[in-house]
């Protein structure tokens, strides 16, 4: 593995995926936000810059984990980080974000808004991974 091909997976797939959170989480669904109001810490036209750009920063970190994750366990091709991808999201992002809209008032389009936005940010790894990585 050259660390060259390591660190632009890692930034091509964070830079693909800023847009994949923006549509998701920002676009798709965004007036369900508002049927709970009071759940979001960023009201009455304060400024989400500083959230976003955290945001984007993990959004990196998690690439580069997954980047990481693919050359730990040698997933080579495309179809051995498509099934790594498939069992990261059904092993994180599912359970945590089904149970905090258990406990947490989320309208359930914002969950699943959220739910497809990390399958195509996971996605989207293993084929930038698949692609440079191999």
């Amino acid at each position: 593995m050259s660390w060259t091909h390591f660190v632009l997976a890692v930034l091509a797939a964070g830079i693909i995926t800023s847009f994949t959170d923006w549509f998701f989480a920002g676009i798709l669904f965004h007036d369900k936000y508002l049927v709970y109001p009071e759940v979001w810490r960023q009201t009455g036209g304060k400024s989400e810059t500083p959230a976003v750009a955290w945001s984007i920063v993990l959004g990196f970190l998690a690439s580069a984990a997954f980047m990481g994750l693919c050359v730990a366990v040698a997933a080579h091709g495309y179809r051995a980080p498509l099934v790594l991808a498939g069992l990261c999201w059904l092993m994180v992002p599912v359970p945590l974000l089904i149970t905090n809209a258990l406990f947490i008032k989320l309208h359930p389009l914002v969950v699943v808004s959220h739910l497809l936005g990390w399958l195509a940010k996971l996605v989207i790894a293993a084929l930038v991974a698949g692609r440079l990585l191999a």
